[in-house]
């Protein structure tokens, strides 16, 4: 449990920093794939993935902060979310990374906490989560970046992180995949963290005929691994579009 309960106060005066909210639609990634849910996407992001789809969230040289980014009040995001979820009871909360504001996380979490919903956050697995936001978290969707992602090792990998996070029995990770040769990076991550089983490989993509292709390609591959694989669901069924 929390050392301290949430008060009105509390509520009032703590802000997030977000990008969109939006749902109810699908979980289009991962172990909870096509699970209905929320999804609360917040502002910043540490690294700089160069086939980033949600740029809009953190790439302030190509996209305009005043015009994509909100200062909400968390009592505003919980009466946006309990007014659009019902019935949905599963929120995922992505990025950007998540993580870069988790002790305000933390705080709205632990409010969402009594309305029994299960609670996903995603992360690239960088930032440690404090103990007030592990409590509240159902499950991380860790997706450590690899070389293709563009950013320099020193920034996207973390090994004690890595470690923290298969340490918690919390966490799932998926890798972002182009081609069947990144495996091999993927393999030595997943040797040196015991990541196994909870590997997901995923095909980079922003189109439907990109994911499908990608996924014939890299299938044989990775089910030779025995590891997981996963699609985008809500790309395939709403296209590359905001809000889905």
């Amino acid at each position: 449990m929390s050392s301290s309960p949430v008060t009105a106060a509390h509520i009032d005066k703590l802000e997030l920093l977000v990008s969109e909210l939006f749902g109810p639609t699908f979980q289009g990634e991962g172990p909870s794939i096509g699970t209905p849910c929320m999804f609360l996407r917040l502002a910043d992001c540490n690294l700089a993935c160069t086939w980033c789809d949600t740029k809009y969230s953190w790439d302030w040289r190509n996209y305009d902060y005043k015009k994509e980014i909100r200062r909400r009040k968390l009592g505003d995001v919980l009466n946006q979310l309990n007014e659009l979820g019902t019935g949905v009871k599963h929120l995922v909360v992505t990025g950007g990374e998540p993580l870069l504001q988790q002790e305000r996380l933390a705080v709205l979490l632990n409010k969402i906490r009594g309305w029994r919903w299960r609670v996903e956050v995603e992360t690239a697995g960088t930032v440690m989560p404090i103990r007030a936001l592990h409590e509240e978290v159902s499950r991380f969707n860790v997706s450590p970046k690899l070389s293709n992602s563009g950013n320099p090792l020193e920034k996207r990998y973390k090994p004690e992180v890595l470690d923290y996070f298969r340490s918690t029995g919390k966490a799932y990770f998926k890798f972002v995949v182009s081609l069947p040769e990144d495996l091999d990076e993927v393999q030595k991550l997943v040797d040196t963290h015991h990541l196994e089983p909870d590997v997901y490989i995923m095909p980079e993509g922003t189109e439907a005929e990109e994911i499908v292709r990608k996924t014939v390609l890299l299938a044989p591959h990775v089910i030779s691994r025995k590891w997981n694989m996963t699609t985008r669901l809500h790309v395939l069924a709403f296209g590359n579009t905001r809000g889905t």
